[in-house]
C-alpha cells in the first residue's frame, strides 16, 4: 500500500556529545504546541541503551579514567548511518528540517552530504560545520575557542579510551560546577542535577576527530540556518561564528541565515520554548 503524504515539515532533531534524543523532550513538547511535528534520534552509543564503562555506575567507579571505551569501534559512519534512517522515514513530510546540535552537526552534515535528496533545510545550533575544516576538534583548539570552558572535564586519554569521557556522575562538587557552568549555566538550578544524571559518559573518538568532507552539489545546495548562542561557554561564539565564515568562503552560492539565541550552549534545556520558536521562524 502506498503511504499517503503528509503535509507541513518534520524537524529531525539530532544531539550533541554525552546527549541523547530524550533532552530534546522540551523543544518537542514545544514544537508540538506550534503545530510542528519531530522527531529525534539516538546517535549510537547514546541514550537508554547506550553500554557504559563497567566501572560507572559502581561504588568508587573503579577503572573510569583507563578502561577502554565500549564505543571504541563506533564510526562517522555509523552515526550518519542513523541520521539518514531516521531522515528516511521522515521524507513523507513536505519539508524535513534537520536540526543539529554541538558535536552532532558531524553526523548530520555527512548524512545531508550523502543524501541531500532527504533534507530541505539544516540548521545548526552551536554546531559543527565542516565546511571550512573538516574535523570538529580544528576549531575547538582554534584560538577563537580559546575561552571555552570545560578543559577540565575530560578523563584519561581520548585516544587511548576511544571515547571522550565525562563523568557526569562525579561526587567532586567542584567537577560538578565546572560541567554546570560549560554547559548549562542558565538552566535552572533545581533540574540541573537532572540533566547533568541524565548524560552518558562517553564521546566516540570518531565523532570529533574524523574529517567530513562536504561539496557544493550536494551539501553546498542546501539552505541552511546557524543559531548561535550569545553567552555559550562550550563553543565560544566566536569559534561559531569562525564556522559560518568558513563555510561561507567555501560555499558562496547560498550562504547561512544566522540568527542569535540568548543564553547558553543548552538551549533545549534552559530556554525550550524559545529554540523551538527559531526553529519554526
Amino acid at each position: 500500500m502506498t503511504e499517503t503524504p503528509l503535509s507541513g515539515s518534520v524537524f529531525v532533531l539530532v544531539h550533541g556529545a554525552w546527549h541523547s534524543s530524550a533532552q530534546w523532550a522540551p523543544t518537542q513538547r514545544a514544537l508540538a504546541a506550534l503545530g510542528a511535528a519531530s522527531v529525534a534520534v539516538d546517535l549510537p552509543g547514546h541514550g537508554f541503551d547506550a553500554p557504559l564503562p563497567s566501572g560507572y555506575l559502581r561504588p568508587g567507579q573503579p577503572g573510569l579514567s583507563t578502561e577502554r571505551s565500549p564505543l571504541a569501534a563506533v564510526t562517522m559512519d555509523d552515526c550518519a548511518e542513523a541520521v539518514l534512517d531516521t531522515l528516511r522515514r521522515s521524507r513523507r513530510y513536505r519539508d524535513v528540517v534537520l536540526v543539529s546540535h554541538s558535536a552532532g552537526g558531524g553526523p548530520a552534515s555527512l548524512a545531508a552530504e550523502r543524501a541531500p535528496e532527504l533534507v530541505d533545510r539544516i540548521v545548526y545550533v552551536s554546531a559543527f560545520v565542516p565546511g571550512g575544516r573538516p574535523r570538529f576538534f580544528d576549531y575547538l583548539g582554534a584560538p577563537e575557542n580559546a575561552t571555552a570552558l570545560g578543559g577540565g572535564l575530560t578523563l584519561g586519554d581520548p585516544e587511548a579510551l576511544g571515547a571522550v569521557r565525562i563523568n557526569p556522575l562525579s561526587p567532586d562538587p567542584g567537577y560538578v560546577e565546572e560541567l554546570r557552568r560549560t554547559h548549562y549555566h542558565d538552566t535552572p538550578a533545581d533540574r540541573f542535577d537532572r540533566w547533568r544524571h541524565a548524560l552518558t559518559p562517553d564521546l566516540p573518538w570518531a565523532v570529533p576527530t574524523t574529517p567530513v568532507t562536504l561539496t557544493a552539489r550536494r551539501w553546498g545546495r542546501l539552505r541552511r540556518t546557524y543559531l548561535r548562542c550569545a553567552d555559550d561557554r562550550a563553543l565560544a561564539p566566536a569559534a561559531q561564528d569562525l564556522m559560518v565564515a568558513e563555510a561561507d568562503r567555501a560555499f558562496p552560492a547560498d550562504p547561512f541565515t544566522v540568527r542569535t539565541l540568548p543564553g547558553s550552549h543548552s538551549p533545549f534545556a534552559a530556554r525550550p520554548d524559545d529554540l523551538a520558536a527559531a526553529l519554526v521562524a
